[in-house]
């Protein structure tokens, strides 16, 4: 077989190196994705050593220090610092999850930090969610009902009614799970994938909406569903510890159900 070779003017896998200072005696390295749509080069791996005696323990923290410190063109999105807006959503040695509550000590030798798998990229570590955003807008996410708003007072539900919210409110749209499933790499552009299929569910569970029918009629599809095979991805990355595929599973038991 022909050994192959990258053209001459590839730049895969071949970075910029910022060395750390050097007083500097606990050095981490981070080795983070490099891509912008308006230079004509391949993506790339640049590699910066940090001082972590003078940085945060977390992975944000590292990325925020590169940015205001080393490397001002790093691009990434970042907001709460707490783990509930799901903005730092980030592939971080080799798992998705979020830069902030992502521990340096967590991870054995060189920091990797990628974009979300088998997403467009806009630039570096940012993600294209425009897709993601459009799908989780076509299940509705809001409570509909038929019956009048009582005029005194919200519409209520018992304690039971809301704990069987738990474990389906928590998802903070991160993407950390559709983005791990390869379901959703394979048929993105028609399945629903889990984090949209788990909010479908939230709002199916909620015994104050009445539009089941409707939402289930909706999902009755070959590819918005049923294109889900358990392979459990999901609930394994999931930052916030939920289960999509169990979401999953209960919308397919309702459609059974309803035959």
């Amino acid at each position: 077989m022909a050994e192959f070779k990258l053209p001459e003017n590839s730049r895969v896998g071949q970075g910029e190196t910022w060395p750390a200072p050097d007083d500097a005696s606990n050095v981490r390295r981070f080795r983070v994705y490099r891509w912008k749509p308006d230079d004509g080069q391949n993506p790339r791996m640049d590699t910066f050593e940090l001082d972590m005696d003078d940085c945060g323990p977390m992975v944000l923290d590292a990325l925020i220090k590169i940015k205001n410190e080393v490397d001002p063109t790093l691009t990434f999105r970042r907001s709460c610092r707490e783990g509930i807006c799901g903005s730092c959503a980030m592939n971080i040695d080799g798992q998705n999850t979020l830069a902030c509550t992502k521990a340096c000590d967590e991870v054995d030798g060189d920091v990797r930090v990628y974009p979300l798998p088998h997403m467009p990229v806009v630039k570096d570590l940012v993600p294209d969610l425009t897709h993601f955003y459009a799908q989780y807008a076509s299940i509705k996410p809001w409570i509909q009902t038929q019956t009048p708003t009582p005029p005194d007072r919200e519409r209520l539900q018992s304690k039971e009614d809301r704990a069987e919210l738990d474990g389906l409110y928590e998802c903070i749209l991160c993407a950390c799970c559709t983005t791990s499933c390869p379901s959703y790499w394979w048929n993105g552009d028609r399945y629903l994938g889990p984090a949209v299929l788990l909010q479908a569910y939230r709002w199916i569970a909620d015994s104050r909406d009445e539009a089941t029918g409707e939402r289930l009629d909706e999902l009755e599809d070959p590819f918005k569903l049923f294109r889900c095979h358990t392979i459990m991805n999901c609930a394994q990355t999931c930052p916030k510890g939920l289960n999509p595929a169990k979401a999953i599973a209960e919308i397919k038991k309702l459609m059974v159900a309803r035959r």
